[in-house]
């Protein structure tokens, strides 16, 4: 595909005027190796492995921001599920391993670190239980863990006793930081159909099917999106699509470059590139605001769903053209307190929680950074989770949930957290209870086109 002058500068102000970046380099690092029947010894070697393979992950970032110009947002560091290494050491509480790698993040100066998570879609090892009854401790008294658990698959169905449980775990987890909003529920997710190889946070972690290393960038621009589409203001979706998917195109590319260079310097493979377009609470840099680009008069209305569907799978297809490993979400994500549209469509009532559930059937990747009153119960919101995974099992989809019950707060309230986590009005929940649905337990099966071999 060969570019004209006018392209060439239009790729130049997506970085200059309209807040492209590289969202994150991610370092995944395979931690099989470090486990130990000695919960300390266990620590140690993950200690020591992350320093040696992540000790210039950061000043490598800086380096090609310098050397290129090109804006690289975050440096994270994603491991193998915890509930995997930790297994072995014979430790009741896992707390410990999550201020290991706090410790080590904070060493290197990085700004997340994922993968303090559990595979529990067809149920729990004894691990995995004590992994997750630590999660509410583990983000209390940590800065940059971030935790995932993947409850369900098109495969193996719906783990009820695992959302269940989740639900009461999120409530747990936001009465622990109830004096900052309930924070720690940000770093929180759940997951149906989790990849392996996402390098977003919360819900990054290395997979068993990776290798012992690797490089993957996300790479983020709603605002780049955005202005292009300003420039075809009356045309049909065709042409819309066009611009979509070229645009999407040009970004990857760019992305391409840095993670490759950025894996050659730290001597670890190339693993994917993430296309996903992933707001700030910065204003122009909102996926909200270009569904309002396409005709809409606010995100949320009818059409919403069109409009996202659209986007993001122009997005993919832009992607996909534009680099041989692309991965993760890849797609267009829509996290209500990162998203200065989602929150004033939020404000001004055109947006609910019932449309975002229809949302994340089209996009990347589901109910995410969404304030809810405090006295929402475990059940509601264990009942929201399965909602959400139902969608991404028959789907065949990745979809997850990221919400916050605000300790004190109550509908129309605002919540705070802060940088690029943002802030959000407190949304409204059905009042109507699912106690008795969520208390069945049990698996929900996968659905009947599942079985493919």
């Amino acid at each position: 595909m060969l570019f004209t002058p006018f392209e060439i500068q239009e790729t130049v102000d997506m970085f200059m005027r309209y807040r492209l970046d590289i969202r994150t380099i991610t370092m995944g690092i395979s931690l099989l190796d470090c486990a130990s029947s000695s919960g300390e010894e266990s620590r140690r070697r993950i200690r020591e492995k992350l320093l040696r393979l992540a000790g210039k992950l950061v000043q490598t970032g800086r380096d090609i921001e310098t050397e290129y110009g090109i804006p690289i947002i975050n440096r994270r560091i994603a491991v193998t599920p915890v509930a995997l290494v930790a297994g072995a050491s014979g430790d009741n509480d896992y707390t410990a391993f999550a201020k290991t790698l706090d410790s080590v993040a904070s060493e290197l100066g990085v700004d997340f670190v994922g993968g303090f998570s559990a595979l529990v879609q067809k149920g729990f090892t004894e691990s995995d239980r004590k992994l997750v009854d630590s999660i509410p401790s583990a983000l209390a008294e940590t800065e940059r863990v971030c935790s995932s658990v993947n409850l369900a698959s098109s495969k193996s169905g719906i783990n009820m006793d695992a959302v269940r449980r989740m639900g009461e775990i999120v409530k747990d987890t936001a009465e622990k930081t109830a004096d900052r909003d309930g924070i720690g529920c940000a770093k929180l997710v759940v997951f149906c159909n989790a990849p392996e190889d996402n390098p977003f946070m919360a819900g990054a972690f290395h997979g068993t099917g990776e290798g012992e290393a690797c490089l993957n960038v996300g790479v983020s621009g709603p605002g780049a999106v955005k202005a292009a589409l300003e420039n075809h203001r009356g045309a049909g979706f065709d042409e819309l699509a066009d611009v979509i998917k070229k645009t999407a195109f040009k970004i990857t590319r760019m992305g391409q470059l840095v993670g490759m260079e950025a894996a050659r310097r730290l001597n670890v493979p190339f693993g994917i590139l993430d296309l996903s377009l992933a707001p700030t609470p910065a204003v122009g840099d909102s996926v909200a605001r270009i569904l309002e680009e396409m005709g809409l008069e606010s995100a949320g209305t009818h059409g919403t769903t069109a409009a996202l569907a659209m986007l993001t799978d122009m997005v993919k297809k832009g992607g996909v053209m534009a680099s041989t490993h692309v991965g993760g979400f890849s797609g267009a994500f829509i996290p209500v307190s990162e998203d200065e549209g989602m929150v004033a469509a939020l404000r001004s009532g055109s947006i609910c929680l019932d449309k975002l559930e229809a949302m994340t059937s089209v996009c990347s990747v589901g109910l995410d950074m969404i304030a809810l009153p405090g006295d929402t119960s475990a059940a509601t919101i264990s009942a929201i989770i399965a909602d959400e995974m139902a969608i991404g099992m028959v789907n065949n989809k990745t979809t997850a949930v990221r919400v916050i019950p605000v300790p004190g707060k109550r509908e129309g309230g605002w919540a705070e957290f802060g940088g690029l986590l943002g802030g959000a009005p407190v949304m409204a929940v059905n009042p109507a209870k699912s106690d008795v649905f969520i208390s069945r337990g049990g698996r929900i099966p996968a659905p009947i086109h599942s079985f493919k071999n």
